[in-house]
């Protein structure tokens, strides 16, 4: 039976308890005006301003104007400029921090045991144990399943581990498995598996992306939460895979071992944690969350071996490094987030974007982004857009399974120079293709599809190098995410030295507003000494007007109040 929606409590009150209340604060109001007339506190008294009488009224109100509107010009520019320079401030001491940062990650710290430890960690998470682990697994195994995105199925590709299984020599199996189906459109998906079942056996899957465990039962029925799993913790393609390993096993006569191998993001330990039907290992948005083999049991004949992400070369394009890479957008730097960002949608059609966005026509990415963040309300102090990690976001959406975009598959067949008719068959020995083909049609039928009109057209950047041999591996970071450090060097030197000059600035500007105000000072000083009858004398009238174009052509400081500066005793200019 189903559960009874529970009603909000609603916020009227009944008429009784409205007046009560109405009566209380009224009261309250009597009662702080008695207080303030015991007190004798009055009210200020207005500016009586410049009586009728007075001669030169129109000239005094459109002096006091004037100086009024220069006052407020100035207090805009002082605005602007302590704006800029906070900005300047910001990105020395975000240079700085992730200076530190880097620092800290390479080691430089204490020596002695705390030394060890650290470059003990500091090597599971580096790129050479990575490539070392996924050696283990590609010597482990007898099938290797090259998990490809089905959004940029030829992306994901990498043409060294392919060679190494295909020439291996040791009877291996490479199976190519297109995950994320569910985000491309059905025509879409259908070339792609003509395509790709040319040259290596190709299963349609989607994983789940959250599978339910133990403990999170045991949190939602004590809390008695609504948790919907329907739409993330369905799956499909995993009946024809776990098919296709069994009848494999039965013609070996023996256990299998399978490695689940690709590039980051495209859904290892998903596909796994799918075909046990229960979380079996670690799964996150962030890249680089497997860092060793992991072992999952599914029946007493096959083994799941979980390995960490292919680490992409850094001959590589920028898309390819900004898509297939190990980066952590946290602590990577802005500029190369930013040129990934740039890179992505420089190969998606700009119409597309501005609808999925839903956002207005704009000229480059920065553009882009500054758009964005102030629709999703990214800013930092003073108002100014957030790109930096807005950026950060747009490429997690990328790289995630939020945005459905999709590639056309190449013109005509061209099989990479490794792959010859020979090991073509070599590779599809063993499985039956046509029952094969028909799980697929099944699983494609299955499964709501996005419309073309819906998702994103992307140009794909063909293959992606990757580097397995551990003596290949250089741990510096991609070319791309360290192109211009020199130039940032020069940038923060050339900002140190703004600093210095721009305080400077000020201080020249603070004398010179000090000697403007005290030469009004004297002009007022003068007219206090010398009233005349409805006239000044011609000295005078000099004196004033020089020292009027020079209040105009000089700033005024404002570190007087307001208050201070509009003070003006009309009363001295008349008898």
């Amino acid at each position: 039976m189903k559960r009874p929606k529970l009603r909000k409590a609603s916020k009227r009150l009944s008429c009784h308890k409205r007046y009560k209340i109405q009566k209380k604060i009224r009261e309250h109001h009597r009662k702080v005006r008695k207080e303030a007339k015991k007190r004798g506190h009055k009210k200020p008294k207005k500016d009586p301003g410049i009586p009728s009488a007075a001669p030169f009224k129109e000239e005094l109100l459109r002096e006091a104007e004037q100086r009024k509107q220069r006052l407020e010009e100035l207090k805009q520019k002082q605005k602007l400029n302590r704006q800029k320079e906070h900005e300047k401030k910001r990105k020395l001491e975000a240079k700085k921090n992730a200076a530190k940062i880097k620092e800290k990650a390479e080691g430089k710290e204490s020596p002695g045991k705390s030394k060890g430890k650290t470059n003990k960690l500091l090597n599971k998470n580096s790129k050479k144990s990575f490539c070392r682990e996924l050696m283990k697994v590609l010597e482990a195994s007898d099938v290797v399943l090259e998990v490809l995105d089905a959004r940029d199925p030829m992306g994901c590709r990498c043409p060294q581990l392919e060679q190494a299984v295909t020439c291996s020599g040791g009877n291996k199996k490479l199976l190519l498995v297109l995950n994320k189906i569910d985000l491309v459109p059905k025509d879409n998906l259908e070339k792609w598996l003509n395509y790709l079942k040319k040259e290596f056996p190709t299963v349609a899957f989607k994983s789940a992306t959250m599978m339910k465990d133990k403990t999170m039962q045991e949190q939602v029925t004590k809390r008695r939460a609504r948790v919907d799993f329907s739409e993330t913790s369905q799956y499909f393609g995993s009946k024809c895979l776990l098919k296709l390993l069994q009848e494999y096993s039965k013609t070996q006569d023996k256990g299998i071992q399978v490695g689940v191998v690709g590039f980051p993001n495209v859904g290892k330990s998903s596909i796994i944690n799918s075909l046990k039907g229960k979380r079996a290992c670690n799964v996150g948005l962030a890249r680089g969350v497997t860092k060793s083999m992991q072992i999952v049991h599914l029946d007493k004949q096959t083994k799941m071996l979980d390995s960490p992400s292919i680490i992409a070369d850094p001959s590589n394009s920028t898309l390819a490094l900004a898509l297939r890479s190990i980066i952590d957008t946290e602590g990577s730097d802005s500029a190369d987030v930013l040129e990934g960002v740039n890179a992505i949608i420089n190969h998606c059609s700009k119409q597309q974007i501005m609808m999925h966005y839903n956002i207005p026509d704009f000229r480059d990415p920065e553009e882009f982004l500054s758009i964005l963040a102030q629709k999703r309300g990214m800013l930092k102090k003073g108002g100014v857009p957030d790109i930096e990690n807005m950026a950060k976001l747009v490429l997690c959406d990328w790289t995630g399974a939020r945005i459905k975009y999709y590639s056309q598959p190449p013109g005509f067949q061209k099989p990479p120079p490794y792959l010859t008719e020979q090991k073509i068959a070599e590779m599809q020995e063993g499985f039956n293709l046509n029952n094969l083909e028909e799980e697929n049609s099944n699983t494609v039928q299955a499964l709501k599809h996005p419309s073309p009109a819906s998702s994103i057209v992307f140009q794909s950047a063909g293959m992606t190098n990757g580097t397995i041999e551990e003596n290949k591996v250089i741990e510096e970071g991609p070319e791309w995410a360290n192109m211009e450090t020199s130039k940032e060097e020069e940038e923060e030197e050339e900002e140190e030295e703004e600093f210095t000059e721009s305080d400077d600035d000020e201080d020249d500007v603070e004398e010179d507003d000090d000697d403007d105000v005290e030469e009004e000072s004297q002009v007022q000083v003068t007219r206090k000494t010398k009233p005349g009858k409805g006239q000044t004398n011609p000295t005078n009238s000099k004196e004033q007007t020089a020292g009027n174009e020079r209040s105009r052509s000089l700033s005024f400081s404002l570190d007087k109040p307001a208050d201070e500066d509009d003070a003006y005793d009309f009363n001295t200019d008349y008898v």
